[in-house]
């Protein structure tokens, strides 16, 4: 079962500031940039898959994605540059890993046996070169930080120590073995893909609650892998197979991609005018067809669509019919959840996308930030969701952990 010390060490990313010794115009928090690092995933591995005969394991990549972010949740009181050196040193990294997986082990195994022996496992192993997954977590996880990084330097320029930190990035930039990255790096302002990329960053610069004092506050980039995290561990709950726990995973990672167009429009809005709700979506779509999917393949923008339209609808892909994208108002039919069929549980998104701001307006209530939006939306949230059942697994009961 998912426990509450799970689910806050994942939130706690939210708290942890990133370039906090540097001058920098935006709160850049882990939370946003290990989100950042999982779209940029998506997109160096889409692009793998396309050009090279490289078979991705999306399985072993979103894990490897969630071990990572974990690990460095775990180990964030240690400055980056330190960090890197010490995991240079054998021992020390044996050591650290060790440490991480004592802190962590009795959550994980609470959840999933077999999911924290893997845990432990991927930071005993040395990755093989030819270890796809592993290779683009890397160059993801570097571009996401050159991405913020670029922002940095703009406005501390000139500050003693940042030259070292430019020279460092490029340094490590230049390890990355992943075409798709290195080709964005030399050409930025002519890859399409880099656009997507920085595109989707933006989402760190939109805060959730906007009109709502909270502690922490977090942005919309933050919440999305917050989401997806939280319908991978839960799609592991329920038996999900690969294809539908990738759906789970990205569908969450993706879900509020229009907002990068559109802000987030606090539900009260969407809701005091009849009609709003669908003008919005209907907006939506409109510049997502213009601005998003012009800047990716055809078949990415495909995928983007399944999961950014009607996003909190189960849905699954059937050949033989005249619609092959069928909805389902209840549970997606037993029949219907092998990986031919494409199942999204977009109920599931839905639960963990409130859950997520249950919790956003719980910590700050605890922390004694309770402005009467936190107090009620918290309140309207529990009584809608806390006795969800999804497969016949009580989803609702997550809510009660934090209550």
């Amino acid at each position: 079962m998912i426990t509450r010390p799970l689910l806050e060490c994942i939130f706690s990313a939210a708290s942890i500031e990133r370039w906090n010794d540097h001058p920098h115009p935006a709160v850049f928090t882990e939370l946003g940039k290990q989100a950042h690092k999982m779209l940029i995933a998506w997109v160096l591995g889409k692009h793998e898959e396309d050009n090279s005969a490289a078979r991705v394991d999306w399985t072993a990549m979103i894990e490897g994605g969630i071990f990572e972010f974990l690990h460095r949740v775990v180990v964030t009181d240690i400055r980056p540059p330190v960090f890197h050196k010490l995991m240079q040193n054998r021992e020390t990294r044996a050591q650290l890993n060790e440490w991480v997986f004592r802190k962590l082990e009795p959550d994980l195994s609470s959840l999933s046996v077999p999911f924290a022996k893997r845990f432990h496992e991927y930071h005993r192993s040395e990755a093989p070169a030819e270890n796809v997954e592993r290779r683009i977590l890397q160059a993801a996880h570097f571009l996401a930080t050159k991405w913020e990084f670029d922002f940095i330097l703009h406005w501390g320029g000139g500050m003693y120590g940042i030259e070292q930190t430019r020279k460092e990035i490029e340094r490590q930039t230049e390890d990355i073995d992943v075409p798709a990255a290195r080709e964005m790096l030399l050409t930025p302002t002519s890859s399409k893909l880099w656009g997507f990329i920085s595109l989707v960053g933006q989402l760190t610069f939109q805060k959730r609650w906007a009109q709502t004092p909270r502690i922490p506050p977090t942005s919309v980039l933050g919440h999305l892998l917050f989401v997806a995290i939280v319908c991978y561990l839960v799609s592991m709950e329920i038996g999900a197979k690969p294809r539908r726990a990738y759906n789970n995973f990205f569908g969450g990672l993706f879900h509020d991609l229009p907002e990068v167009l559109t802000r987030d429009i606090v539900s009260p809005v969407k809701t005091s005018v009849e009609g709003l709700d669908e003008l919005i979506h209907r907006y939506e779509r409109e510049a997502m067809e213009e601005r998003i999917f012009p800047l990716i393949p055809r078949r990415w923008g495909d995928e983007l669509r399944y999961y950014t339209e009607e996003e909190f609808t189960n849905k699954t892909w059937q050949e033989d019919r005249v619609d092959p994208l069928q909805r389902h108002k209840g549970d997606i039919p037993e029949d219907l959840l092998g990986d031919e069929f494409n199942p999204l549980d977009g109920r599931l998104i839905e639960v963990c996308d409130k859950l997520a701001a249950y919790i956003e307006a719980s910590m700050s209530i605890q922390m004694g930030v309770r402005p009467q939006p936190l107090e009620d939306g918290k309140r309207n949230i529990y009584d809608r969701y806390s006795r969800t059942v999804l497969y016949g697994y009580p989803a609702g009961q997550l809510f009660d952990l934090f209550r």
